[in-house]
């Protein structure tokens, strides 16, 4: 196994846990329905806000890489980072 592919397994094991964990923890909630779910909706628009953030930052990050490394040869693992 590669360290690519672990790391990718622990980022998808990572997510699915913290989502049975939000899930139980609104199960468990000491709040009204209405409440949790109001909270829920909250939460989950904050996270598609980060979300949109960290991947439009990201994609600068990548665009101004490839204006800085187009045509140099690959020499390493690294050339990305």
């Amino acid at each position: 196994m590669n360290s690519r592919s672990s790391t990718s397994e622990f980022v998808i094991g990572l997510i699915l846990g913290v989502a049975a964990g939000a899930v139980i923890s609104f199960l468990l909630a000491p709040r009204s329905g209405k409440e949790t779910i109001g909270l829920a909706k909250e939460k989950a628009a904050d996270v598609s806000e980060k979300m949109k953030e960290l991947t439009a930052d990201r994609e600068k990050v990548y665009k101004e890489t490839w204006k800085t490394r187009r045509g140099r040869p690959k020499v390493s693992d690294a050339y990305f980072e």
